[in-house]
């Protein structure tokens, strides 16, 4: 069934994203084998999110769930994560 072969690797995927990481829908859409299903990835994770690490997971923008920001917000902050203004992560500047 495609269905349980997406929800397999979107899982398989969260399971790889640790304490303190953030990842966008996209990126685990891609990750997970399905460019541009990042919507998908946010429909299994409004299903199945307490099975996995929902709230490492944010928007391409940086945006927290909404109507679960301080909750995420909450989560992200014990894990070192930046949070701005309780609606957005602050994502790391690349090129060190």
């Amino acid at each position: 069934m495609a269905d349980q072969d997406f929800h397999d690797a979107v899982a398989k995927v969260l399971a790889t994203v640790g304490p303190g990481e953030v990842v966008t829908y996209g990126e685990v859409a891609l990750e997970a084998g399905y460019p541009g299903r990042s919507r998908a990835v946010g429909r299994f994770l409004a299903e199945h999110g307490s099975e996995h690490c929902w709230w490492r997971v944010v928007n391409a923008a940086g945006r927290l769930v909404p109507g679960h920001e301080a909750t995420q917000a909450e989560r992200l902050r014990a894990e070192g994560v930046d949070v701005v203004d309780q609606r957005r992560v602050r994502f790391p500047k690349g090129g060190d």
